[in-house]
Order: structure tokens, then C-alpha cells, then sequence
């Protein structure tokens, strides 16, 4: 049936069809070539991956690559003969880079395969004649080549709500489509039926151009009663599109990057019908297709049904080929095709022309102008697109601007550069542009997909390290217990061992009684440490070893039982008394003990540390008087109140005594350790007069002796403070003045302090210099010299801006300082007397 209602698109050119050159003449047979060249691309998406071996025979039809993903058609032998090489070989593409194909050299037999028809398609499941399909290596054969299988895999909450044939070939030149239905209508019409059943579409619609008046009429006839609509419209360029056919058909637009199916739409090309036909009804998969041989520069145009893999220069040769005449050979038509670098490319199943034009039929463009803005191009463009702006877009390479104004909505259909007056090729610009986009956004996604590994690489590490830590967390926690459980077992044993002495030396039990119940013991104590153990870890070994233990606990205890049943004890004595609290007392005073002398071995401690060490000399005292008081026995009379201020007297005024010498150590006081100095001492003075009343003294004898006390300490205070002051000035290079002066000052305390130790109530120290020689004064002079060389020339040599000269004349001054102090030192060893 057929229907005028169509309707128009946007744009459109009327170039010269010429199509009047190859549809004159049947599809004719070219003779089957000697040697075929079969890439393994020849779809979109993965290339196919061979499954034969060179020196392979095989037959026409075999399958000699599979397809490696879910995009990708598998590839077959186009006729029979021998694996002759795999590899790279001459591939029909514009860069004239060479591709992956496997090689047959034909044994001209032309043998064809084990065929299995699948006549009653109907009582097959839908995935099983999908499968046929992909199998048969079917793509699209309009010229994109898209793998069918994958085309017809739809969603399931997608409806197709119309199957769209493309007959329409509205390019120049091409006429393979308009053969293929005047002569195959009949297996057109039989894949279509095909194509309805595995998808059930609501209708299937056939579009051809009225350029094709026979093709119309053998379609219509074909059809007969069946509910195809077949419509016939007005011929355009480019309404072979895949979307320009859908509004032409059905009035609907697909939306700006979306695809037919996003509005229930299919479309199939008219071979790819004729090709499942073959498929499914004839067994046979897609090893040939119908291709136009035209253009001024063959003698014969025609079109031909050709193998895949058959040389191009074979088939120009066929058609009458004029070299002379070939200016440019294309592969397509004039106006979406490209130019091949050679003719030793292959045929593929996406060849459906090959146009040997002459320089009169298609001259060269003339050079490009600037563009004058004169809009033509956009009034051409089929996809209602603004190719002024995207030239200029992609001049700039402006990436987001190409894609705001949907670059990608573009089909290359060069309706654009054929009206243009300044001769911009500006689909070439176009190309390079989406090339550009899809480059970086490759790049993109490499780099965020990178970016995933290495944040998944991370949180694995940290996974990794946290489990790591667990487990030895668990490690530690495991060891510690068993520590514990092996110390609680020495522990149980030595107890036990000892229990069992005493019980056996209280009991009054024999030499071999007591020599058995000790064995007795060790036995049940080696039993239950073998029993926590495979508690922890069960193990075959440990389980023996707990069974044998076992046995022998209770041998032991029979033994045991067997002795004291034979000679009972006869005496007990009293139990011993109970050391726990003193082994606590003991274990506490040493952990505290430990602690004060920790924080004792610190130069120089803060506010809290004082109080830290403050609270734990008080915690100590109280330890050391608990152990003390365990370690009294029970019958020991009870020491006086008194007692207990004394002791606490004592350490209180021990513990202001440890902070008074340790400030005392100092080199030097600043202020605050001044002030903190004298509020020591001040609650020292205290502290021993709070101790000397619980000693008994009286307070006057106390009042006086604190006064000694408290002179004494000044004494000695200032003969600290003098020396860290001679000291400070002999390390800062002090005059030898000032050095003489702090020295008398120095002596002067040393004096005082001897005067006030032999009136106080303490014994006078007893001054032992040892073996040091006085200091005299030359001496003292030369080791000055020497110290102050030595500062000036340590402060040259740190200052970068110093002259090298001043740096070695300080040192000479050093060498000669030094020299000077070394012949004096050895002059005065020569004059002392000997021991």
C-alpha cells in the first residue's frame, strides 16, 4: 500500500544525481579474485580477532575472526582457499594507514560450507535469531556500519513503535540500493518480515525517493497484501539521513543528541534487509555486497555484487578502467565520500561505490575565500544548524561553544560547503573539530578514570594499613594474654609448689609422701596451662598433649592417694601468715618509686611536672609506710600518734629539700627561679622547724638552729650565684678586669660561707682540693688570650661576609695564643717538684 503523505525538511540541496550512469545495466558478477584481503574493521567498534592459522584451508562462508565485544560483528571467509598471512595490510581509509586483515589466497573452487537455513524462523525464541544474526556478521550496509545485532538489541521498556526502511540513496552517482530493489525485492521484502517479527514494531514504514520509479514498483509488488507502508517522496539531498528520513516518514524529530530509539524509532538499510534474509533464510552470512562502479573514467559503469575483500584495482579493471582518464578515485559519492591514496585497498562491507571521476567531472574547489556572511549555508543545512558560527568556533577551538551550538548534530553531508560562495570546506573543519573534542575527552576520561585507580589504590593502602594495624593490635593483645596466662601459670606452679612443700611439711606426710604430692601438683599445673592453650588455639598436637598431661595428673594423684592411704600424716601444723598485702605494698612503692626518680632525672621541669613529681614523692611516702606497716607482724606493739607527723614531717621537708638543690645546681637564676628559690627555702625553713618540734626540741633550741640553718643557706646561695656569674663572664670573653673582679667576689663568698659553717650546728665540710694546682695569674692571662682568639674566630667564620684575610690572621692569632699557653704549661710542669 502507499501513502503521499510525507513531509518536508529543513534545508536540502538538488546537486546533479547522475545516477543514469550505473542503473542501466543489471547486477553483474565480477570473476572471482586470486587473492582477497579481509581487515578485521570493518564496523564500528571492536575490531574482530582472528581464529584461524596461517596455512589454514578454509571454506566460503567459515568464520575466520570473532567478534571480541559486545559492539563487533565477526568476519568470514569470502571464499575458499588458504591462510596466507595475518597482519597488517592496505586498509580503505583517507590516512592510507595500513590495518589488521588476514590474507586468503583462493583455490578457485569457490567451496561453500555446511549451510543450516532456518526456514521456520517463526518457531525460534527471539534471542536465538538475534544470535543468527550477529553471528552472520551483519552491520549496517547504508555506509555507517553499525553491527545490526546490536542495532536491534533494544531496551525492553523502549516500544518500537515504527520500523523505518531506508531506501531512499539520495546521494549523487550511487545507485546499488535502487538494483538491489528492482532484482531482490522478493528477499527485501522477506527480511523486513524478519526484522518485524524479532522486534514487533506498531508499523513498518518504507521511504524510497520518486528518482526510483522502478525500484517503487518491484517493492510494491513485493509487498502485495502484506501492512507495509511503503512511501514514495520527493527527492532531496540529504534525506537518506537516518533522522531526515524519520521527520520525512512520520513528522517527528529525534531530539538534539538523542537517537531514533529515544522516540520508538528503527531504521534498517534495504541490503541490511537482504543480507538477514540471506542470513536466516538461506544459512549464508555477509560475505558480499552490491556495489556502484561508476564515474566519466570507466568505460563500463555498472554496479556488481561483490566479495568482501576483493581489490579495488580488480574491480575498476572489470568496469574498464581508463588511467588516463582517473583524476581523483573515491570511495562513496561525491559528496560524504573521501579520496583513496591507492588502489590496493580492499573491498568492505561499508564500500557501496566506487566513483573513478575525470578532472572535468569533478574539478578541484577553488581556493577558499573568507567568509562574507551571507547565510547560505545555514539555509542549506538539513539539521537546522548555524555552520557559520561553528566555522568560526572551530577556527577558535572553542570546544564548549562547538558543543553549545550542537556541532555533534552534524552529519557531514556537505549540503553546507556545496552552497557556500567562498568555497570553505567547512566540513573538514567540522571533522577536525569533533576529532578535537573526542581526543580530549578521551584524555578526560583516561585522566578520571587514573584518578578512581588511584583513590581506590589509596583507600586500598588504607584498608591495607588499618587491617594491618588490627592485626597487630590483636598480635600484641594475644601475646599479652599469653603472657599473663604463662605468668599466672609460673606463678600457679611456684604457689603450688610451695603450698604443696608447706601442706606436706604441715601434714606431717613422709619424704616420698611430700616428694609425690609435689609432683602431683606440677602435673594438674602443666595440665591447665595446656588446657588455656587449646582453649586459644586448637590444634591436633595440643589436644594429644592435653590427654597425655591428663594421664598423667592422674597417675600422679593415684600415686599420691596410694602413699598417704598407706601411711597417713600425722601431725599439722599451723597456716602461714599472708604475704599479699606486702607484695602489693611492695609492687606499689616500686612503680612510684620508679616514677619520681624518672621525673628527678629531668634538668629542668615546668609547673606541672613539679606538681606531678610534688604528688607523687607524697604518694610514694604513703606506699613506703604501707609496706612498712605490712611488714610489721601483727604481734609488734603499736607505734605512737606521733609518729605518723614525723614521718610526715620528714618527707615533706626531703622533698622541698630535693627542689631547693636542684635549683641550686643551676648555673644561672633569672628572676622567677629566684623568687621560686627563695619561697623554697622559705617553706624548707618551715618544714624543718615543723620537723624539729616533732623530734622533741624545744623551740628555742629549734628557733636557733634555724637561724644557723637559714645563714648557712644564704652562704651558700651566694657562693652559687658567684660562681654561675664568673662562669657566664669567662664563656661570654670577659675583661680580664671583670674576670678578676667576680674571682675576689667569688672568694669572698667561699670565706663567708666557711665562717658561717664553723659557728653553725652542722660539722664544717672537709676541703679536699685533690691534686689541682693553684692558677696563677700568667696563666690564667695566656688562657684568656687563648679563649678570645678562639671567639673571634669563631664569629668570623660564621659571618659569610667575613674577608679570608681577616679569617686567617684570626687564626694565626689563635696558633700564636695557643703556642704561647702550650710552652708556659710545659715550662711550669719542668719547675714543679717532684712527688
Amino acid at each position: 500500500m502507499t501513502s503521499l503523505n510525507t513531509w518536508d525538511i529543513h534545508g536540502g540541496i538538488h546537486p546533479p544525481e547522475r545516477k543514469e550512469l550505473s542503473n542501466r545495466t543489471p547486477i553483474q558478477q565480477p570473476p572471482l579474485p586470486a587473492r582477497l584481503v579481509v581487515p578485521l574493521a570493518q564496523h564500528l567498534g571492536a575490531p574482530a580477532e582472528p581464529c584461524v592459522t596461517l596455512g589454514e584451508h578454509v571454506l566460503k562462508g567459515q568464520k575466520i575472526a570473532e567478534a571480541t565485544g559486545f559492539v563487533s560483528a565477526p568476519i568470514h571467509a569470502p571464499t575458499s582457499g588458504t591462510i596466507s598471512f595475518i597482519g597488517p595490510q592496505p586498509y580503505p581509509h583517507v590516512s592510507g594507514m595500513l590495518n589488521a586483515a588476514i590474507v586468503i589466497v583462493s583455490d578457485g573452487q569457490d567451496e561453500w560450507i555446511d549451510l543450516q537455513p532456518q526456514t521456520d524462523y517463526r518457531a525460534m525464541l527471539p534471542a536465538m535469531l538475534l544470535e543468527l544474526i550477529r553471528d552472520a556478521g551483519i552491520s549496517g550496509l547504508g555506509g555507517a556500519g553499525f553491527p545490526t545485532a546490536v542495532k536491534l538489541t533494544s531496551q525492553p521498556a523502549r516500544k518500537v513503535r515504527a520500523l523505518i526502511i531506508n531506501g531512499t540513496e539520495c546521494e549523487p552517482y550511487i545507485t546499488a540500493d535502487d538494483l538491489l530493489m528492482r532484482e531482490k525485492a522478493a528477499e527485501l521484502v522477506a527480511g523486513i518480515e524478519i526484522l518485524a517479527h524479532l522486534i514487533q514494531p506498531d508499523q513498518v514504514l518504507i521511504g524510497i525517493e520518486d528518482n526510483k520509479p522502478e525500484a517503487i514498483e518491484a517493492v510494491r509488488a513485493a509487498i502485495g497484501e502484506r501492512d507495509f507502508l511503503l512511501k514514495a517522496f520527493p527527492t532531496k539531498y540529504p534525506s537518506g539521513g537516518e533522522k531526515q528520513l524519520i521527520q520525512i516518514l512520520t513528522g517527528e524529530e529525534v531530539p538534539s543528541g538523542g537517537l531514533p530509539a529515544d522516540i520508538g524509532m528503527l531504521c534498517q538499510n534495504v541490503g541490511t534487509c537482504v543480507a538477514v534474509h540471506d542470513a536466516v533464510l538461506l544459512g549464508k552470512p555477509l560475505i558480499s555486497r552490491i556495489t556502484t562502479l561508476t564515474g566519466e573514467a570507466l568505460t563500463r559503469p555498472m554496479n556488481v555484487e561483490a566479495l568482501i575483500g576483493t581489490p579495488v584495482a580488480d574491480l575498476l579493471a572489470f568496469a574498464g578502467l581508463d588511467s588516463s582518464k582517473l583524476n581523483r578515485l573515491i570511495m562513496g559519492g561525491p559528496m560524504m565520500g573521501f579520496t583513496l591514496p591507492s588502489m590496493d585497498v580492499p573491498l568492505i562491507k561499508t564500500t557501496n561505490c566506487l566513483l573513478a571521476s575525470t578532472l572535468v567531472e569533478l574539478p578541484p574547489p577553488p581556493p577558499a575565500l573568507p567568509c562574507i556572511r551571507c547565510g547560505e549555508c545555514a539555509e542549506a543545512c538539513p539539521a537546522s544548524l548555524l555552520p557559520q558560527q561553528l566555522h568560526f568556533f572551530a577556527l577558535g577551538q572553542e570546544h564548549e561553544q562547538l558543543k553549545a551550538y550542537n556541532l555533534f548534530d552534524c552529519i557531514e553531508c556537505g549540503a553546507c560547503a556545496y552552497v557556500c560562495p567562498s568555497s570553505i570546506p567547512l566540513v573538514q573543519y567540522y571533522r577536525a573539530a569533533k576529532g578535537d573534542i573526542r581526543a580530549l575527552e578521551q584524555k578526560q576520561q583516561k585522566a578520571e578514570h587514573s584518578k578512581q585507580r588511584f583513590e581506590l589504590r589509596q583507600e586500598r593502602l588504607r584498608r591495607a594499613e588499618e587491617q594491618k594495624e588490627a592485626d597487630r593490635k590483636a598480635r600484641a593483645e594475644r601475646a599479652a594474654r599469653a603472657k599473663a596466662a604463662q605468668a599466672e601459670t609460673s606463678s600457679t606452679a611456684s604457689q603450688d609448689d610451695s603450698v604443696a612443700r608447706v601442706q606436706a611439711t604441715k601434714a606431717g606426710l613422709s619424704d616420698e609422701q611430700k616428694k609425690l604430692k609435689i609432683e602431683a601438683s606440677m602435673a594438674q599445673v602443666a595440665l591447665k596451662k595446656a588446657e588455656k592453650q587449646l582453649a586459644a588455639h586448637a590444634t591436633p598436637e595440643l589436644e594429644s598433649q592435653v590427654t597425655e598431661l591428663r594421664e598423667a595428673a592422674a597417675q600422679a594423684q593415684q600415686a599420691l592417694d596410694k602413699a598417704i592411704a598407706a601411711a597417713p600424716p600425722t601431725q599439722a601444723l599451723s597456716p602461714p601468715a599472708n604475704d599479699d598485702v606486702a607484695k602489693k605494698a611492695k609492687i606499689e612503692a616500686a612503680m612510684l618509686r620508679a616514677q619520681v626518680r624518672k621525673l628527678e632525672k629531668l634538668e629542668s621541669l615546668d609547673a606541672d611536672q613539679q606538681t606531678e613529681l610534688s604528688r607523687l614523692q607524697t604518694q610514694l611516702a604513703t606506699a613506703e609506710q604501707a609496706l612498712a606497716n605490712a611488714q610489721t607482724p601483727a604481734a609488734a606493739p603499736a607505734k605512737p600518734a606521733h609518729d605518723e607527723a614525723l614521718k610526715k614531717a620528714k618527707i615533706e621537708a626531703a622533698m622541698l629539700r630535693a627542689q631547693v638543690r636542684k635549683l641550686e645546681k643551676l648555673d644561672s637564676l633569672d628572676g622567677e627561679q629566684q623568687a621560686e628559690l627563695d619561697r623554697l627555702q622559705e617553706q624548707l625553713d618551715a618544714a624543718e622547724r615543723t620537723l624539729a618540734t616533732a623530734q622533741g626540741s624545744t623551740p628555742a633550741a629549734a628557733a636557733v638552729k634555724s637561724a644557723g640553718d637559714d645563714a648557712l643557706k644564704k652562704a651558700k646561695i651566694e657562693v652559687a650565684m658567684k660562681r654561675a656569674e664568673l662562669r657566664k663572664a669567662e664563656k661570654a670573653g670577659a675583661e680580664a678586669a671583670d674576670l678578676s673582679k667576680l674571682r675576689d667576689g667569688l672568694a669572698s663568698a667561699e670565706k663567708a660561707l666557711h665562717d658561717v659553717e664553723a659557728t653553725a650546728s652542722k660539722p664544717a665540710p672537709e676541703l679536699i682540693r685533690g691534686d689541682k694546682q693553684p692558677v696563677n695569674e700568667l696563666t690564667r692571662a695566656l688562657k684568656t688570650d687563648v679563649a678570645f682568639a678562639r671567639a673571634d674566630l669563631r664569629k668570623l667564620e660564621r659571618d659569610e661576609t667575613s674577608a679570608a684575610n681577616a679569617i686567617e690572621a684570626a687564626r694565626a692569632r689563635l696558633s700564636e695564643a695557643e703556642r704561647k699557653l702550650q710552652e708556659h704549661t710545659d715550662s711550669t710542669r719542668m719547675d714543679a717538684p717532684q712527688a
